[in-house]
């Protein structure tokens, strides 16, 4: 099986249905699929083999889906990256996962041709024209490469708070059954629905749960290159959208500016929302609930479970607060448990082939089959599952993962920096933001707002610190490690 074909599939029955749309531009499903038999053959010509790596790093444009099934059709490993990273970032991925071609679009251009130097990967610069007439080369679509189901498809980058991000291989069959248990058991999606796509393609969530989705069952999935509640109103309103799938900031933005303007939006066409990402607070929930008279289903998920593990399903009883109970074919428990919580692990179908290149830090990560998630969690007596805590010290930025030790080792590069700790705070908004302690170099000057340009200008916007605290010292254990727990401040 070629994921490609799951698209060819739908283009046979589909082809003049809209498969996505951008403002006033959209391609039907005949046409994404000849587009990416035609970024197949462009692959091919620039001499990339099957099982190769790709990176495409590009904003929710209608081209995404072209290169990424382009890229799975020419039997190659889709590399997907986030357009804000910066050097540095960039240049981590393309030495890792060994990329040979990187799509980068204008606006990171300038980064990605830094980040490449000394890589094997060959940077093609994204501009609608630029790209037609790379296409216009190659006008006739190649059939898509076969293979076996347990081929990696995809690596998305991950990382824990204790190294460099890894690269989670997601194969072919972990991507099509979590693709159709979604759009089929889970939201009962049809032809004739319309998904909002306001999360980025190059995340698990809107990657897997929209555009493939999408794709499985012929629906429309309508792109907002960035998310603002008022236009996402709006084009609830104007594409007749019937299904939302966002993170837990999404739903409390509508919401407020619901409540600002409770009668300029018809959103009367949604049927189904759907939470995932981080955690959503109930009265979040029932807030955007009773406003737009929708209900929402929160799930659990990531990177390594491709990405859906467990859900409200909609034929059970929901449970706010819950992350509901595990999909089709997978199995969920908790080990460690004390006093009613433990760590969620995971086992099933949709758990990754393991990290790329790092047998070691799969080892840790899949013991006798089971995934540690390194979440912390509870299970009632009906088998629901409650998020307690992260195991982890991950911080969830709107929606966005920040590694504290990632940014911990930027700061630590500054020549002032004696010691740094990077914690999460909560914020109103946007459930947590990134805040830093730091102890000075004695004798060293710096101010917060030196270290934090310092940070910013290495770092993807989401990710650096707008809060820095100066101290003396680190609080510390009797081994000399850094006490997180009792670095204690909030936002001013």
């Amino acid at each position: 099986m070629n994921l490609a074909d799951l698209l060819t599939r739908t283009a046979a029955v589909h082809g003049d249905r809209t498969a996505f749309e951008l403002g006033e531009n959209s391609l039907t499903y005949a046409e994404l699929d000849a587009y990416a038999g035609r970024v197949a053959a462009l692959l091919a010509a620039r001499g990339v083999a099957p099982g190769d790596r790709v990176g495409v790093m590009l904003p929710n444009l209608l081209e995404f889906p072209a290169l990424y099934y382009g890229v799975l059709r020419a039997g190659a490993v889709v590399v997907p990256m986030n357009p804000l990273l910066k050097c540095r970032e960039i240049s981590h991925c393309l030495r890792d996962s060994g990329a040979v071609l990187l799509f980068a679009h204008d606006s990171a251009m300038a980064e990605a041709e830094r980040a490449a130097e000394g890589t094997k990967a060959d940077v093609v610069p994204f501009r609608a024209g630029i790209f037609a007439e790379l296409l216009a080369a190659h006008p006739h679509p190649v059939p898509a490469q076969e293979g076996e189901d347990d081929d990696t498809a995809v690596i998305l980058y991950t990382s824990g708070t204790t190294g460099v991000p890894k690269g989670a291989e997601l194969t072919r069959a972990n991507l099509a059954r979590n693709a159709d248990i979604c759009g089929r058991s889970l939201f009962r999606l049809g032809p004739e629905d319309v998904v909002l796509g306001c999360l980025p393609l190059f995340h698990a969530f809107g990657q897997v749960c929209a555009m493939m989705t999408a794709v499985t069952v012929g629906a429309r999935l309508t792109l907002l290159p960035r998310f603002d509640p008022a236009l996402a109103l709006q084009t609830v309103q104007d594409r007749h959208v019937t299904i939302f799938a966002g993170v837990p900031t999404m739903y409390a933005a509508l919401s407020a500016t619901h409540a600002q303007q409770p009668d300029t939006y018809d959103t009367s066409t949604l049927r189904l929302s759907v939470s995932g990402g981080a955690s959503l607070p109930v009265e979040v929930l029932h807030a955007f609930e009773e406003a737009f008279d929708c209900p929402v289903l929160e799930g659990f998920g990531m990177s390594e479970t491709s990405p859906v593990a467990s859900f409200n399903h909609p034929d059970r009883p929901r449970k706010a607060g819950s992350v509901g109970t595990p999909i089709e074919g997978v199995e969920m428990c908790l080990v460690d448990v004390r006093n009613g919580v433990g760590e969620m692990c995971v086992r099933g179908h949709n758990v990754m082939k393991g990290y790329w290149g790092r047998p070691e830090a799969t080892a840790e990560a899949i013991q006798d089959g089971w995934l540690r998630t390194g979440d912390l969690a509870r299970v009632d007596e009906d088998g629901y599952y409650f998020i307690v805590d992260r195991k982890k010290d991950l911080i969830i930025r709107g929606g966005y993962n920040v590694y504290p030790r990632e940014v911990e080792e930027v700061l630590y590069e500054h020549p002032a920096v004696a010691e740094a700790a990077v914690i999460g705070v909560p914020h109103p908004a946007l459930g947590e933001e990134v805040a830093a302690a730091v102890a000075l170099r004695p004798g060293a000057e710096a101010t917060p707002d030196e270290l934090r340009d310092f940070v910013r200008d290495r770092v993807a916007p989401y990710k650096y610190p707008r809060q820095i605290m100066l101290v003396e010292s680190l609080p510390k254990g009797a081994t000399g490690k850094i006490l997180k727990r009792e670095i204690a401040f909030g936002l001013s």
